[in-house]
């Protein structure tokens, strides 16, 4: 299997490579907006950057299958499964705002082991293999060593259901007990926990498209990524807590209404 993710993770960032280029023409140049079905917006640099990625993918894989965005499953039951989001944050690219990235992730008998977040006009790829750390543009990166929530940065996105939730006080009283709050959304809040940045990320409202290559490299770099249940990630994942570990736990421990330690 090292032989194959070493392929697979060349192949992941050489496609997030290809994928940079027409996503960065098009910032330049501009693109018309077409609203899907869903109510969500698709460019032009969607469908042709997963189109690209697809292409490098299979020829370096060709018996993963593979889960995009736009162009949805080849087959999903296959033992490797590529999971690809060409351009996670439309409604920022064509707002001219940088909070988008493309997320190429692999599955492997349904456990994400590997995942690439490439941000281009951000400026930042991430990449991590399980089992082998995480790393920003080639530097290793850690979570940060935050043990209490008095001491907790948190950020939130898509929190929209959680307001109609039972944990929406939860989330209140964590944020008042937390040093403070932010709302980086998207790549962006789990890059900078991966690099000690932040300490806790709570999200509702995605799909595993969006965090599955976050994911492993959150938990490359020593935190904790489950849903706000405290599953595991899956393909039906919607929802997002992940942080340090003494952070997630106690997070975890207040949102399921469960005691630490107990």
């Amino acid at each position: 299997m090292t032989d194959t993710l070493d392929k697979a993770l060349a192949a992941a960032r050489d496609a997030a490579g290809a994928a940079a280029e027409i996503i960065q023409h098009y910032w330049r140049a501009g693109v018309d907006v077409i609203v899907k079905g869903d109510d969500t917006p698709v460019t032009v640099a969607d469908r042709e950057a997963e189109m690209a990625i697809r292409a490098i993918l299979a020829k370096a894989l060709p018996e993963a299958g593979i889960y995009g965005e736009e162009y949805g499953a080849d087959d999903t039951s296959r033992e490797y499964l590529w999971l690809v989001d060409p351009l996670d944050g439309t409604k920022s690219f064509v707002r001219r705002t940088p909070f988008f990235s493309t997320q190429i992730a692999l599955m492997h008998r349904g456990e994400l082991v590997l995942g690439v977040s490439s941000a281009p006009i951000y400026g930042e790829r991430m990449w991590a293999v399980r089992g082998r750390g995480a790393f920003l543009d080639g530097d290793p990166v850690r979570v940060a060593s935050t043990a209490t929530m008095r001491e907790a940065s948190i950020s939130t996105g898509n929190v929209k259901t959680l307001t109609m939730d039972a944990r929406w006080d939860v989330l209140g009283a964590m944020i008042r007990d937390s040093n403070r709050i932010r709302g980086y959304g998207d790549f962006c809040h789990y890059h900078l926990l991966a690099r000690g940045g932040l300490d806790l990320v709570i999200e509702s409202d995605l799909n595993i498209l969006d965090i599955a290559a976050l994911a492993v490299i959150v938990r490359e770099a020593g935190g904790v990524f489950t849903d706000l249940d405290g599953a595991a990630p899956g393909l039906d994942t919607r929802s997002v807590l992940a942080g340090t570990p003494a952070i997630h736990a106690e997070a975890l421990a207040r949102l399921t209404g469960a005691t630490i330690g107990r």
